[in-house]
């Protein structure tokens, strides 16, 4: 890519778009477009034909989505579904009607079967059931990845797709019902933090940056505390933290810099007839059990409170770790350790 080519992040707001800008800026790219959703609503089909037509961008990263946990996926599934299709329709449409040179399109490691061989190649797409719980936003994720193999054969675009293991980093979503494992576990533990000191100041300036259902700034202490045991964050005598599941299942993490990184590595060096299946896998090629990552967040944070296993909430997939040999034979590894990740993740959930 020239320094100077006009590069479209879609969703440059969340926590892969953000680091995607952070890291072309980074590399001298000073060309750079994004619109706020208020602006731009990209489930909107002529909308987004609209901003394509008048941008004519060279580039395009699409990283717009729909995104949550296990509990926002299984509550929202006709949200997650439509939108999801919605926004990878209608930007790979537009990107080939407007003449774009290069697509790279965001996944997720949910595309593959939930008990699929570990780790997870790439030929395991659709070779088995997905996990219920997320198979809506799953579905639309897959069906972005055909839709890009589908106009590079008709069309002879350049579109291809990324596959990123669970992901985590500075803007994370930490909101108590729609964030994933890492940043909800990083949040709960936090305000355990703060009650264990018996700082509620803290837990209302938390608050104030991170709203909370039901809270504002005229709930009393007693309806703040309430609220935080219905989210399993409770103080009775000594303080303990509930999470869902027995803490058994494995899970990979890639801080949100490595995937920028891997993904502008791809953007500018790998081409669509290098990737047999249109898509490949990134990740660090190992994982932990979400016990121990608990436990870990647990020691980085500071609380010293009791971590408790809701077992009759669901577990979610027993194991997914991909297998990242193809993307490593490419020439391109991770570089950022989980538990230093993490200890910059909690920093900028501070800082924000």
């Amino acid at each position: 890519m020239n320094k100077n080519a006009k590069i479209y992040v879609a969703g440059h707001s969340g926590l892969a778009g953000s680091a995607i800008t952070r890291c072309l800026e980074k590399n001298g790219y000073s060309n750079i477009v994004v619109q706020s959703h208020s602006d731009l609503d990209l489930c909107r089909q002529q909308e987004t034909e609209d901003f394509f037509k008048q941008e004519r961008p060279d580039y395009v990263f699409l990283a717009a989505a729909k995104v949550g946990g296990i509990l926002a996926n299984d509550t929202y599934r006709a949200d997650f579904i439509y939108d999801n299709i919605a926004i990878a329709s209608n930007i790979i449409h537009a990107s080939y009607i407007s003449g774009v040179k290069k697509l790279l399109n965001l996944g997720s490691s949910c595309i593959y079967p939930r008990l699929a061989p570990q780790p997870i190649s790439e030929d395991s797409l659709l070779t088995g059931p997905l996990e219920p719980t997320n198979e809506p936003y799953a579905i639309a994720k897959i069906a972005a990845i055909k839709l890009c193999n589908a106009y590079n054969f008709q069309y002879g675009t350049n579109f291809i797709s990324a596959m990123p293991t669970n992901l985590y980093g500075p803007g994370d979503n930490f909101d108590l019902e729609t964030s994933h494992v890492l940043p909800a576990i990083i949040r709960k533990l936090h305000l355990g933090k703060c009650l264990e000191n018996n700082d509620l100041d803290s837990l209302r300036r938390d608050m104030d940056k991170n709203p909370v259902r039901d809270i504002n700034g005229s709930s009393t202490d007693v309806q703040i505390l309430e609220v935080l045991k219905s989210y399993g964050i409770e103080k009775s005598g000594n303080t303990k933290i509930t999470l869902w599941g027995d803490g058994s299942p494995l899970r990979e993490f890639l801080y949100s810099a490595d995937l920028a990184d891997a993904l502008l590595f791809l953007m500018e060096r790998v081409d669509a007839p290098a990737m047999p299946m249109g898509f490949v896998n990134i990740g660090c090629g190992s994982d932990i059990t979400i016990k121990g990552l608990a436990h870990m967040i647990k020691d980085i944070v500071g609380f010293r409170g009791e971590i408790v296993w809701d077992t009759a909430k669901p577990n979610g997939t027993p194991q997914k770790l991909l297998d990242v040999s193809e993307i490593n034979r490419m020439g391109w590894e991770y570089r950022t350790s989980l538990k230093e990740g993490i200890e910059k993740s909690y920093r900028a959930y501070l800082q924000g």
